[in-house]
């Protein structure tokens, strides 16, 4: 796993990715920080009904930077108030975050420009 960090970000490179694909527009239309990120379940076996977590998901959880809220019927992963400060500082600086692909993100984060 490329573990490496960006200056400024505790987030790993395939946590970054991960971040930028959620965030990302969704056949047209543009998903927001505070809906969180939406997980399947797993409809079998011993897991059944419980969240799917990818990789990178499973390690922001673990760290701290995001929490599971699983109280809904669709289970979603929010950024803790120290993931939002990475998250901050990600979309801030344009080799992470393209400014305007993720400009939605970006006005919802209170990022200028």
């Amino acid at each position: 796993m490329n573990d490496l960090r960006a200056p400024g970000t505790r987030f790993t490179a395939a946590e970054r990715d991960y971040v930028r694909r959620e965030l990302d527009m969704f056949f047209s239309s543009f998903p927001t920080v505070a809906e969180g990120f939406q997980l399947k379940t797993w409809r079998g076996g011993p897991q059944a009904g419980q969240p799917k977590l990818p990789p990178a998901a499973k390690t922001l959880l673990e760290r701290g930077l995001m929490r599971l809220d699983t109280t809904a019927r669709i289970p979603r992963l929010f950024f803790t108030d120290a993931g939002l400060d990475d998250l901050r500082a990600m979309m801030a600086d344009p080799r992470l975050a393209n400014r305007e692909k993720f400009a939605h993100i970006r006005q919802e984060l209170g990022l200028s420009g």
